[in-house]
């Protein structure tokens, strides 16, 4: 039985600068590290079980005791303009449910973006805001909650307000209980909501949308396996379908979603100076 993880860094114990379509490099930045695995080829997409893309990892210190943020949102900016250049409206979207803490990473981030597709530039300009970029937020909730896929939600909102790009927040599962709330992956890949913990829903990416898709994730849930894994060193024969969080999950989550909301409102918005966006919000 394999153990489960939507972690690219976590799918191959062991990865070289370049091998067989991956090319992988590191950059560290005090105690931040950044991790950029590229898949370029089918060979690689079967030897991580990924699809071809490039899959950027920061890895990061409990975020409890960090005081200073600034450092990891440099380091998701980075990330995210490695993969998108920002041309017209952009369309973020923050998955999950709300009501189930360990899932609600996306919709708590979706509540501290700064949306502003409805304010016109010459409205922008006449109160200081001068530069103001296009963007949209929506929270399309869980199929068990709406009846509706969450792909179906997010492209039907693309179809009728055609954004250039869909920036997509979502938890994650990591096979590692160490990495929980302690590393955030950006891809360019799209995104599977449900999958870490096999309840694969409709795929929201490049080809479903038709415009590029970035997948902002958190992992904040391990299952059992993997805990006795990390115990004993043997995989179990069977799954038990119980996962894990960590205690303080609701602390967790406010506060990995308050640096990713300020990292993409810096990102979307590099004319405004951040204090400005933060009482906007």
């Amino acid at each position: 039985m394999s153990l489960r993880t939507d972690l690219a860094i976590e799918s191959k114990t062991e990865i070289s600068g370049n091998e067989n379509g991956i090319k992988k490099r590191i950059k560290t930045n005090g105690n931040i590290k950044t991790t950029v695995i590229e898949i370029i080829s089918a060979e690689g997409e079967k030897i991580l079980n990924k699809p071809v893309g490039t899959y950027i990892t920061v890895e990061f210190p409990d975020i409890i005791n960090i005081a200073d943020f600034s450092p990891l949102k440099t380091a998701v900016k980075e990330a995210l303009a490695e993969l998108l250049n920002i041309n017209g409206t952009v369309l973020v979207a923050g998955l999950g449910n709300n009501d189930i803490t360990p899932d609600a990473v996306g919709p708590l981030t979706a509540k501290g973006i700064l949306a502003t597709r409805h304010i016109s530039n010459t409205f922008a300009e006449s109160i200081g805001l001068k530069g103001l970029k296009s963007v949209a937020v929506i929270t399309p909730d869980v199929l068990g909650k709406t009846g509706i896929e969450t792909a179906e939600l997010i492209r039907g909102t693309a179809d009728r307000i055609k954004p250039d790009a869909v920036i997509a927040v979502d938890a994650l599962a990591a096979r590692d209980p160490e990495r929980l709330f302690k590393t955030v992956q950006i891809t360019n890949s799209g995104i599977t909501p449900g999958s870490g913990v096999k309840n694969k829903r409709g795929q929201i990416n490049e080809k479903t949308l038709g415009v590029p898709v970035i997948a902002v994730g958190v992992p904040t849930v391990t299952d059992a396996e993997a805990i006795a894994f990390s115990l004993t060193g043997k995989e179990p024969e069977r799954e038990s379908g119980l996962f894990v969080t960590p205690k303080e999950v609701d602390m967790l989550c406010e506060k990995i979603s308050g640096v990713l909301s300020g990292a993409l409102n810096e990102f979307l918005q590099p004319e405004i100076d951040s204090d400005i966006i933060a009482g906007l919000v």
